[in-house]
């Protein structure tokens, strides 16, 4: 099976939306482009050798938008991160005693106010 040119100008559209959305942090628009990039990038696999002058400029998009992948996975791990931080601040109270030791004080999980007139 050959390549066509077509192939070629939609996997530069595809990756040039990817690193739209991947820009404006639309996950929802990257998982959309997902099966053509999928269907398009294993087209391009077949004939890598004779393909070599289209494909070149290619690359440089995959790996660039592989950059902007990786960072917004870092980002995505970071806010989990601190998410999971917060809920730990709220559900315990961390000291250490003179000694260096760590200790958890659990605090109640419904916090009740008392007013007094």
């Amino acid at each position: 099976m050959t390549l066509e040119m077509t192939d070629f100008s939609q996997l530069d559209s595809v990756l040039e939306q990817e690193r739209a959305f991947l820009l404006e942090g639309d996950l929802e628009g990257l998982g959309s482009l997902l099966p053509v990039k999928e269907k398009l990038v294993e087209l391009l696999l077949m004939d890598v050798s004779g393909n070599r002058e289209q494909i070149t400029p290619l690359e440089g998009k995959l790996q660039r938008n592989q950059l902007l992948l990786d960072g917004a996975l870092d980002g995505i791990r970071a806010v989990a991160a601190r998410l999971a931080a917060l809920r730990q601040v709220r559900s315990a109270l961390d000291t250490y005693d003179a000694q260096g030791r760590k200790q958890s004080v659990e605090m109640p999980s419904s916090p009740k106010v008392e007013k007094r007139a």
